[in-house]
């Protein structure tokens, strides 16, 4: 079994090139527009251009929506009001099409792409190549029980590793990234609640539009389950394998193989930025890499983008999982690279 050295990790991790940011800055301003008058729109161009590394930015044609997808033991305490079964339903519907994400990702000219973690469904399920990175099937109740074994937790951490580099070397130039499975809201609460110190009041949110009794029992879940994140804090595999999930394990390290690849990220949901707060906790620069794309609702996903000092590109709310609220920034950057790379320069004399 892999065991990563996360300080390494950190240390091989560079900022996207500031010069870059500075010449998209100096050509905005040397365009035929009154300053500033292209608004958020020239700042994202400025961060395009730093973690691609040119100026003028490429064309964003090879946008790959990611989802990572499982199921998590501490749904069993009913803190959701889906039914079992529907992740691997949710899965299917990505693979015919059907899925919201799905529609989405035609009309934006990106590609979905489906990783089972620990769907708790038959290993024969789904295509092999959804499977292929497959650790287990569901995880362990967090408030009683570890989710994975230390071992499970560097399986998926390296999982998400290799899925990143593959990403990377296929030339994909954008990850919008996804979640699927229920009771993940639940996770994502606990990890994101540890990290920044705060009660489980503060952090339990609607999830799947649970009612107030859900939401005490839920609140319940996440109070149980801080209490045994704390001692394994320091640790962030071992806090992974205590509290969080496959899915969560792999999107952690494919985040920080990410930036160390130079491909930046569009966040989705509460689940993809509870994962970004852990890759932070080990790499601080690392959030420099990517953006996030919507607010959902969540109010651990704000207490986590104020962690991070990012600000959402959008107020859509959109809960339906996936990438597909994310997905729905993707013509902000499209339209920031554009802008950068096309509008001509003032004539010289004016």
């Amino acid at each position: 079994m892999t065991t990563f050295d996360l300080d390494e990790i950190s240390a091989r991790l560079a900022r996207p090139d500031d010069e870059c940011r500075l010449a998209a800055e100096e050509r905005f301003a040397a365009l035929d527009l009154p300053r500033g008058s292209l608004g958020e729109l020239q700042d994202l161009a400025g961060w395009l251009a730093a973690v691609q590394g040119k100026v003028p930015t490429t064309p964003l044609e090879r946008v790959k929506v990611l989802v990572f997808a499982a199921d998590h033991g501490i749904a069993s305490l009913g803190v959701s009001v889906l039914p079992p079964g529907t992740t691997e339903r949710r899965v299917r519907s990505i693979l015919d099409g059907t899925a919201p994400v799905s529609v989405l990702a035609r009309q934006f000219g990106a590609q979905v792409r489906v990783v089972d973690l620990a769907v708790d469904a038959d290993e024969d399920a789904f295509p092999a190549e959804v499977s292929r990175h497959r650790v287990r099937r569901g995880s362990g109740r967090i408030d009683v029980e570890n989710a994975l074994t230390r071992e499970q937790a560097e399986q998926a951490f390296a999982a998400g590793v290799a899925l990143a580099d593959e990403e990377a070397d296929s030339g994909t130039d954008l990850v919008v990234l996804g979640d699927l499975g229920v009771g993940s809201t639940t996770v994502a609460a606990v990890l994101i609640g540890v990290l920044c110190g705060t009660d489980a009041a503060v952090v339990t949110g609607r999830g799947s539009g649970i009612d107030d009794r859900v939401w005490m029992v839920k609140c319940a879940a996440i109070r149980d389950s801080l209490r045994r994140a704390r001692p394994v804090l320091a640790d962030q595999i071992d806090l992974l394998a205590a509290v969080g999930g496959a899915d969560f394990a792999a999107m952690a390290g494919f985040l920080l193989q990410c930036a160390l690849r130079r491909l930046p990220v569009l966040l989705d949901g509460v689940v993809s930025t509870a994962c970004a707060l852990v890759a932070q906790r080990i790499a601080f620069r690392a959030p420099e890499w990517w953006r996030a794309g919507q607010v959902t609702g969540e109010p651990a996903q704000a207490k986590a983008y104020e962690r991070m000092g990012i600000t959402p590109l959008q107020d859509q709310h959109v809960a339906a999982g996936a990438g597909a609220g994310a997905l729905m920034s993707l013509p902000l950057l499209k339209a920031a690279a554009a802008l950068l790379a096309e509008l001509p320069l003032k004539p010289v004399g004016d």
